[in-house]
C-alpha cells in the first residue's frame, strides 16, 4: 500500500457522513478488463493452448493467483503459476504500453471528489507494477493512497484491502463508498462493511439489500455517493442499531 495522504484529508469535517470513496481500477476506473483477457489469450497461444471465451466470467476481477491458477487447470498448461503470474503481467504491460483510456463518467467523477476534498483511494487486485502504469497514464495526483493485490496477505474477495484503505484513512468503513465492476469485488466491499455502488463490466452483478447497481459511472456524483452512507445511517437509527453500528 502507497499513501500520500496529507493531514487535511485524514480529518474530514464533524458530523460529515461520506468519509471516503474507494474505486476498483481494471474495468472500473479504466477500460483494461478486455486487455487483461487479451493477454492472457495471447500468452496461451504462446503456450499452445486456446481459451475458450466462457472462462473470461470465471477469471475476471479475481487475483491473479486465482484467474491464473484457474486457465493452468483449465487447459492443462505446462508452466508454473509464478512463471504463468510474470507472463500475464509482462504482456499485460505491453497491451498498454501506450496509455489507458477512463471509463465513461470517472474523470468528471474524479474531478468533483478532488474539488470537495473527498479522501480517494484507488484499491485493486492488480500487481503494484501494474498499479503504477496505470497511474502513469491516468494520472496518481487524484489518489492519496493506494492498495495492490500483492501488498496485502489476503486480497479479493477478502475484505482486507477494503479495510486497508480505510485504516490508511483512519475512517470508518461504514462511512466509505466502494465503486466496483465484478462480484469479486462487490463481495470484498461488502464483507468490509462499505456501502457499495456496483458498475457491472464484463459479468453480470446481481441485485442485493443495499447495494446499488449502476450502467455506467456517468450515473455516479458525489450527492450520489453521499446518499448511500446517509440512507445507511437512517435504517441503523429506525431499526435502533445505530450505536451498535456506530461501533463497528
Amino acid at each position: 500500500m502507497t499513501s500520500t495522504v496529507p493531514a487535511s484529508l485524514t480529518r474530514t469535517a464533524e458530523g460529515a457522513t461520506l468519509q471516503a470513496v474507494f474505486l476498483d481500477m481494471d474495468g472500473t476506473l479504466v477500460d483494461t478488463e478486455g486487455s487483461w483477457w487479451d493477454a492472457e489469450v495471447s500468452v496461451f497461444a504462446d503456450l499452445g493452448h486456446r481459451l475458450d471465451e466462457e472462462w473470461r466470467e470465471v477469471v475476471v476481477g479475481g487475483p491473479m493467483t486465482r484467474s491464473a491458477g484457474y486457465l493452468i487447470e483449465a487447459t492443462g498448461a505446462d508452466i508454473t503459476l509464478p512463471e504463468l503470474t510474470v507472463l500475464l503481467n509482462d504482456r499485460f504491460e505491453q497491451h498498454i504500453g501506450q496509455g489507458v483510456a477512463l471509463m465513461p463518467g470517472a474523470a468528471r467523477l474524479l474531478a468533483e471528489l478532488a474539488a470537495h476534498e473527498v479522501p480517494t483511494a484507488l484499491v485493486s487486485a492488480s500487481h503494484r507494477r501494474i498499479i503504477e502504469r496505470v497511474l502513469d497514464s491516468v494520472g496518481r495526483d487524484h489518489f492519496a493512497l493506494t492498495v495492490a493485490g500483492d501488498e496485502v496477505t489476503r486480497t479479493k474477495p477478502h475484505p482486507e484491502p477494503y479495510l486497508a484503505a480505510a485504516a490508511g484513512f483512519g475512517v470508518d468503513p461504514g462511512r466509505c463508498a466502494v465503486i466496483e465492476d465484478t462480484a469479486t469485488g462487490v463481495a470484498a466491499a461488502e464483507a468490509a462493511g462499505c456501502r457499495v455502488v456496483a458498475v457491472p463490466s464484463v459479468a453480470p452483478i446481481a441485485p442485493a439489500p443495499g447495494r446499488r447497481i449502476v450502467e455506467s459511472l456517468e450515473e455516479v456524483d458525489l450527492a450520489f455517493l453521499r446518499g448511500l452512507v446517509t440512507k445507511r445511517i437512517d435504517s441503523a437509527i429506525r431499526s435502533g442499531s445505530v450505536n451498535k453500528w456506530r461501533k463497528n
